[in-house]
């Protein structure tokens, strides 16, 4: 995916030095609709000012709206919640900061992700469970039934396995798919590409994708009990964290 030139522009005026801006969403996963929005995830860096008192303002970031055209979705957390929901087996975090889609970056952010190897541990896959079976859920009870969640589900269950066998992050689902090679997944993905965001699947097999999602919520359940990824992050980790944090917060208070 080549970087839209506007969103350059749209991360330069965010409100706070940003750790990092990353896209995303269906352009990360690899079957954005014609129409599907931007999904724009980062970690600004809050002016010491605005930490030192009884209240925090601006933890988190939110704006979705049209920017210069562009159909945004804007979400961004102050570099210490971001750390925290790091140290929180959160898969949404791991899939931001390591994602290839790259429209603001720094050599905090490469220092980050280095430290947040630390933070991967077996225990995502109860992020990845829990994604999946909102979003099968959610395929069922609509009518007509969407590509979109039953995509999402398959999404993070590959996602989920590919963690725990690899202790890697890969969010991308036409990447995944080379390795795990699922014929009906192409055919999927070309309608979610060609069609819009709402796109719906009138011929959608239940039962068979119902065997899919309990055969794939099985390997992954095999590959968390398989994983040799750590427990819990240590302390040594927590302590790159809060090293880099301080540092992030002395230096972008002095550029102030």
């Amino acid at each position: 995916m080549t970087i839209d030139p506007r969103l350059h522009h749209i991360v330069a005026a965010q409100p706070y030095p940003l750790l990092f801006a990353t896209i995303s969403g269906a352009h990360l996963y690899g079957f954005p609709s014609p129409d599907s929005d931007f999904d724009l995830r980062g970690s600004h860096v809050l002016p010491l000012a605005k930490i030192a008192g009884l209240d925090v303002d601006d933890e988190t970031i939110e704006d979705a709206r049209i920017i210069e055209g562009l159909d945004m979705d804007i979400v961004s957390h102050d570099v210490r919640k971001f750390m925290h929901l790091l140290l929180k087996k959160n898969g949404y975090v791991l899939e931001q900061l390591y994602s290839p889609l790259i429209v603001r970056s720094s050599p905090a952010h490469d220092e980050l992700k280095s430290i947040a190897q630390g933070c991967i541990t077996r225990h995502h896959s109860h992020h990845y469970f829990g994604f999946a079976e909102t979003q099968w859920k959610l395929f069922l009870k609509e009518s007509p039934r969407r590509v979109k969640p039953l995509l999402y589900v398959y999404r993070v269950l590959l996602t989920g396995i590919w963690l725990m066998r690899t202790g890697q992050i890969e969010a991308n689902l036409v990447t995944l798919n080379e390795s795990f090679r699922l014929p009906y997944l192409p055919e999927l993905i070309a309608r979610k590409l060609g069609g819009p965001e709402q796109s719906t699947l009138e011929d959608a097999d239940v039962v068979f994708h119902e065997m899919e999602y309990q055969r794939l919520r099985s390997e992954l359940q095999a590959a968390h009990e398989a994983s040799r990824l750590i427990e819990l992050p240590s302390e040594d980790t927590r302590g790159q964290l809060n090293d880099l944090l301080v540092r992030v917060r002395l230096v972008a208070d002095q550029g102030r």
